[in-house]
């Protein structure tokens, strides 16, 4: 049978999702938790790779098995098993063709930005701190630029192992609550990096050094070397995969997480 989880961790403690042979994943603890509950070796597929410090509230997975477990085992008893950085949310059986990534039809992300002159003791390695006022209200006109199927070879890690750099962003929004600032963007794909990448540049409009246009500028330069540095990973998040109707994947509600 194919099972598909919903998983959430904070990624401070690990090297990314993707199993590494030289520190430990989010992909191996889970794993080997899923191992010891199916009574035979699990290997997971993920709807997407996060990087060392990526947090994740709706990461998906999938994996298949002969054992014959309920759902609640591979909720309750798997959680059981893991570290209390990384839970699943949620299981549900799937039909034969469903892929955790490539069923997907497009991913949202959100950076968190603590906007004070103090950073907070509590929220150390789970947003990133700017101590210089933002002016969010520029960062979100600027970001309208991203909209649409581009280029995005300005965004892109040069460590990128995409085979172009082509993606369609098909909504950003940047809001503040309070002390905090929300970059929430959502696209069919991301290139690596790129939503740090993005989120760098947009705080450099925010603090008043780049001016709005500059986003749109880079979009057409498509020259990585001429956007601002990237973000700290420990203000992002994967919020969401985003499926057919027919999947019944569960949506996280950032109305009820993450301070919002």
């Amino acid at each position: 049978m194919k099972v598909a989880l919903g998983v959430e961790y904070q990624g401070t403690h690990y090297c990314g999702w993707q199993r590494q042979s030289h520190c430990l994943s989010v992909q191996q603890e889970l794993e080997q938790a899923l191992t010891q509950i199916a009574d035979q070796p699990i290997e997971l597929f993920c709807a997407g790779r996060t990087d060392t410090g990526v947090h994740a509230l709706g990461q998906v997975v999938h994996f298949e098995t002969t054992a014959q477990r309920p759902l609640k085992a591979w909720v309750q008893g798997v959680n059981t098993k893991l570290p209390g950085e990384i839970r699943v949310a949620w299981a549900q059986f799937q039909e034969p063709e469903f892929h955790a990534r490539f069923s997907a039809v497009a991913r949202q992300y959100r950076y968190v930005i603590f906007n004070r002159d103090v950073h907070s003791a509590v929220l150390h390695n789970r947003v990133t701190w700017e101590p210089h006022r933002l002016d969010e209200q520029a960062m979100h006109r600027a970001a309208q630029a991203l909209i649409g199927e581009q280029d995005f070879s300005a965004f892109r890690a040069s460590s990128c192992q995409a085979s172009h750099a082509r993606r369609e962003v098909q909504s950003v929004n940047v809001s503040r609550h309070g002390d905090m600032v929300f970059i929430d963007i959502r696209a069919n794909a991301f290139l690596h990096h790129m939503v740090r990448n993005i989120s760098g540049t947009l705080m450099a409009v925010g603090r008043g050094l780049k001016p709005e246009v500059w986003v749109a500028e880079l979009l057409e330069g498509k020259d990585r070397t001429r956007a601002a540095p990237t973000a700290p990973a420990s203000g992002l998040y994967f919020v969401n995969a985003i499926y057919p109707d027919e999947c019944k994947i569960q949506q996280v509600e950032l109305n009820e997480l993450l301070w919002n």
